[in-house]
């Protein structure tokens, strides 16, 4: 059953056809059908959004046929997968449950059938001598506790009758803890996949799981729902606990004003009579058409009050004692006249924020922060601000984000050591043939590695290529020209004049032909230089050396190029690295791919790295850290329970202190101490302690915790961590004791109650730095996307790419680590299609109602509030790296939106660690030194400095040492594997030498 939003998707009801030979139009996977096209295209749009969930596998993201197709492929792997024989059982025990968790359903079942076995099950037999047999179980029989001589209750255990394979008629009789069953048939994940198979839930609280209907039959299971679990007399139940409430609290009602009671007394607040037009009836037109009143002898009364209209005023009661005895005796009380009012229209409802961020208001009076670009070609309208690249394209910034990102993330896979993106872009552009950088070309074989395995594992192509059509390109180069056919001869006699006409023709045909098949223009010469070189082969050895990683990637462009998707960037990559007019040879293709150009190289990297992204160990490890990540929640959780219960041990325990605290407060101060002059008019605390060194000593440990805050995955201990935090307390214990001696002496039992206050408060700062620790884990875990800190009212998107997937400045280990970050900006990615054409650049008749609104169109509203800095697509990228930007980007962002708000509390939550590494940055590239500089020659007087760019330091001086980049080295390569990726294993060492040391000793 597909899931959208966590709740199964509902299909369509059939519409009536009055018509039977009506066209209509069917979704044939769900058999939805509908009588106009208009409405089956909107479905089939809603259906194909990637918005739908596998409820089997639990993967997001997916369109609706992909979900149920998901669905169908793991409905049939649990099928086959889960014993038959325990289907039944387990569902019978999984019916009218009302565990909300499925994680908890899914334990409690596990751990209920783990060691309980049911016949037609397969098992495994642990025999006394070790042996291992295999068997069927046959009969099962359940023996009850029985009661010991001494008193004591034996435990109840089962007995099975096992069938033995490839023993005919030989059968075992065993107990539950001398067979297991294969750990590859009941684990966690086959049940939960099977229960979430077979088994549904309603979306109400208390609702039971209940097995479809289809399986219910098929297992003999009843259905029928008991009475207190279903969903009316839940709310039934509700209903009735709400009525006793209020039977429980009355509300003082108004008196009612009847007869002598309403005049005389008036106890709280009255209810005043509504007023309701009269009734338009026969009588009430006759009494209002009667002459005015008369007394029994026909004369007026002076004292009565005579209408004008033939009405009467409204009477004020219905106590008759309140008028004339004449009046009361003769005069019925008339009707109660309304007078209609025109209603006020109600004002209009106060907006509920947060709303959509385009229809507030615009601001002219904050302009977002300027943006900063690092590549040659900004957006129009920009101003250089000195921080481009004059050799980037902003076409390539995009990959090279995502190159950096992927690199960093999963360095496990590829050993990789982490590097920081400045240094990455650096070595992408300084690498040279005469000065080659160990992060270039680390970050190449690295790759290529994952693309075929070694020959000790098989050396097969790990990723799927196409195939080279070798033999049709030998046939077509062979194969000779097609010559044209001549007509045939005439008939009659030939003469010279015929013949040398026929001559003329037939060169005249021949030329045509030769302009149609003009010969093929050659764009590389890549297959003359793989001749005679098999790249696969090449690599599967690993001879990277002297050009042999360069030819490789020649290798494997070439054969890539065969596909449609990457034909016209592999064309444009050889025909750099193997150009036409050169000799292809090693030497060669190793010297152009030296000075290939910035962007090309961007090109080339990543497509490797996108080719690596299908293998088997990637995924393996994506599916490893969602294992962890499980394993993560589910420690959380724990703790999150043992914080609470400890708090609320800690409420009860504060309360019990307030009640002896009266009795154990400390005593008055002496009257000497209390006449003793006062210097500045400030007393001392007695409690109170001033030493200094105290007072370093905590500051330093508060610098110890933030600098221990690291990476408990890759490189930090847990272990050391609480290691740490024990002697930290117990430094803190100590100093508590010393201080509690020189206090006056207490009761013992508020004494031991402050102490249990004491555990209490530490149990509860326990709880909360493992839940610290565990949540970071989980940030680091957390690798399957690049986590988007928000969007923006233009809709642009925002990344802080340390935000989730690896330590937040890189490996601990790292040879880079001393820099403190990893990108060290916020970047800013243009809208996608698709947002820009719905919010942006909207229809004419939608831009023309909303400048009727705001007085202005969208795309003017941008360029207002955006400065004169913007990007307006998704390929095109900005970044801010100034820790001041962020504030104004703060207080740019209006929380009253939908996005701003989630995105202002992203950026808000990492704030503290984007200004660190954002200062890091600044200090890892010198950039602070030169601002440095800037202020000290405006202090001296020398006035503004010269203007001084910020580009790539590479072009002031080719040394090496001048370079970042040089200073990385592949320390996790050399730890796992002894040597760097571009060099061959070192020799095995000889062990005759030892072994001839030691007989000489």
């Amino acid at each position: 059953m597909v899931l959208f939003k966590r709740k199964p998707v509902q299909f369509l009801q059939t519409p009536p056809l009055d018509d039977e030979s009506a066209e209509v139009w069917c979704i044939h996977q769900t058999g939805e059908i509908f009588v106009t096209y208009e409405e089956y295209l909107n479905r089939m749009d809603f259906y194909s959004q990637p918005r739908f969930i596998c409820q089997i596998t639990g993967h997001s993201g997916l369109t609706f046929f992909e979900a149920l197709k998901s669905e169908h492929n793991g409905a049939q792997e649990v099928e086959q997968a889960f014993p038959e024989a325990l289907k039944a059982p387990v569902l019978r025990r999984v019916q009218f449950q009302t565990v909300s968790r499925i994680d908890t359903l899914v334990d409690m079942v596990y751990d209920e059938f783990k060691s309980d076995y049911y016949p037609g099950e397969v098992v495994m037999i642990q025999q006394p001598t070790g042996e291992r047999l295999t068997g069927t179980v046959r009969d099962k029989a359940r023996l009850g506790s029985k009661v010991l001589p001494d008193g004591t209750v034996t435990q109840p255990y089962s007995r099975y009758s096992i069938s033995m394979d490839g023993q005919q008629g030989q059968e075992l009789v065993v107990d539950s803890g001398q067979i297991y069953r294969d750990r590859k048939i009941f684990t966690k994940s086959v049940l939960r996949s099977f229960i979430k198979k077979t088994v549904t839930r309603e979306a109400w609280n208390g609702a039971p799981w209940l097995v479809k209907h289809n399986v219910a039959a098929q297992y003999h299971i009843d259905t029928r729902v008991p009475p207190h679990l279903r969903y009316d007399n839940k709310l039934l139940e509700r209903k009735q606990n709400q009525a006793q409430k209020k039977a429980s609290h009355p509300m003082n009602g108004a008196h009612e004003m009847n007869g002598m009671t309403s005049a005389f007394q008036n106890f709280g607040p009255a209810r005043l009579p509504e007023l309701k037009p009269a009734p338009k009836s026969h009588k009430t037109a006759k009494n209002h058409s009667e002459p005015p009143h008369q007394d029994l002898n026909g004369h007026h009364d002076p004292g009565m009050y005579h209408p004008q209209n033939g009405t009467l005023p409204p009477i004020p009661g219905n106590n008759p004692f309140h008028f004339p005895v004449s009046f009361r005796s003769s005069m019925p009380p008339p009707p109660l006249v309304a007078i209609p009012q025109p209603e006020a229209p109600p004002p209009p409802p106060p907006i509920k924020y947060p709303i959509e961020d385009l229809q507030l208001e615009p601001r002219e009076d904050y302009v977002r922060p300027t943006l900063k670009f690092m590549c040659s070609d900004p957006p129009e309208g920009v101003i250089d601000s000195g921080s481009q690249n004059d050799k980037i394209l902003m076409k390539s910034i995009g990959p090279l984000l995502e190159t950096w990102d992927t690199l960093n993330v999963f360095c496990e896979v590829y050993k990789l050591d982490s590097f920081t993106f400045d240094d990455f872009v650096e070595a992408m552009e300084v690498s040279k043939e005469d000065n080659p950088c160990q992060l270039f070309t680390e970050i190449h074989c690295a790759l290529l590695k994952q693309i075929v395995s070694t020959e000790k594992e098989g050396g097969k192509l790990l990723i799927d290529l196409p195939e080279l059509d070798e033999d049709e390109e030998d046939d077509e180069s062979t194969s000779p020209s097609p010559e044209p056919e001549l007509e045939p001869k005439p008939t009659g006699r030939a003469t010279r004049s015929s013949l040398a006409k026929l001559e003329a023709e037939r060169i005249k045909a021949e030329a045509a032909a030769a302009e149609k098949t003009p010969e093929p223009e050659i764009k590389h010469r890549a297959p003359d230089v793989l001749s005679d070189f098999d790249w696969i082969e090449q690599l599967r050895d690993r001879n990277f050396q002297d050009g042999g990683w360069e030819l490789i990637m020649v290798g494997l462009l070439h054969q890539l190029s065969k596909n449609p998707r990457y034909t016209d960037v592999c064309e444009e990559l050889l025909s750099h690295l193997v150009p036409p007019n050169i000799e292809p040879t090693k030497e060669t293709v190793k010297r152009q791919y030296s000075e290939l150009d910035l962007n090309l190289r961007v090109s080339a990297l990543r497509i490797i790295c996108l080719l690596t992204v299908d293998t088997k160990a990637f995924r393996g490890y994506m599916e490893e850290c969602g294992e962890t990540m499980t394993g993560y929640r589910k420690e959380k959780i724990e703790w999150q329970r043992q914080r609470k219960q400890a708090i609320e041990d800690l409420k009860g325990l504060n309360d019990q202190r307030k009640i002896l605290l009266p009795d154990n407060m400390p005593p008055s101060p002496p009257a000497e101490e209390a006449e003793a002059p006062k210097t500045n008019g400030d007393v001392k605390m007695a409690d109170a302690d001033e030493s200094p060194e105290e007072a370093s000593e905590d500051a330093g440990d508060s610098d110890a915790d933030a600098n221990a805050r690291r990476n408990t995955r890759r490189g930090g201990h847990r272990a050391a961590e609480r290691q740490r935090k024990r002697e930290e307390q117990e430094r803190k214990k100590e100093a508590e004791l010393a201080a509690a001696a020189k206090m006056p002496k207490q009761s013992k039992q508020f004494v031991r109650l402050l102490k249990d206050i004491q555990k209490k408060q530490d149990a509860i700062k326990k709880c909360e730095d493992e839940i610290a620790i565990i949540d970071n884990d989980l940030r680091e875990a957390d690798c399957a996307r690049t986590r988007v800190l928000g969007k923006d009212r233009f809709w642009n998107r925002y990344y802080w790419f340390e935000r989730n997937g690896m330590p937040y400045g890189g490996l601990p280990t790292s040879s880079t680590a001393d820099a403190g970050y990893a990108n060290g900006c916020i970047w800013v990615q243009g809208p996608v299609d698709m947002e820009r054409e719905g919010y942006i650049d909207m229809p004419e008749e939608e831009q023309a109602a909303y400048k009727a609104k705001f007085k202005m169109t969208v795309p003017q509203r941008k360029k207002m509030e955006e400065g004169r800095t913007s990007v307006f697509n998704a390929n095109q990228w900005g970044y801010y790296s100034d820790p001041s930007d962020v504030d104004s980007l703060l207080n740019w962002l209006d929380s009253r939106g939908h996005n701003e708000a989630k995105l202002r509390k992203e950026i808000l939550t990492y704030k503290e660690k984007i200004v660190a590494h954002m200062e890091n940055r600044a200090k890892y590239l010198g950039l602070a030194d030169e601002e440095n500089d800037k202020e000290q020659a405006k202090e001296n007087g020398k006035g503004d400095p010269k203007r001084m760019t910020t580009r790539t330091k590479a072009q002031s001086s080719p040394e090496p040492e001048e370079f970042r980049c040089f200073k990385w080295t592949n320390n996790v390569a050399i730890d796992e594997l002894g040597h760097l990726h571009s060099e061959p294993p070192p020799p095995p060492k000889p062990k005759g030498r030892k072994q001839a040391r030691k007989g000489r000793n």
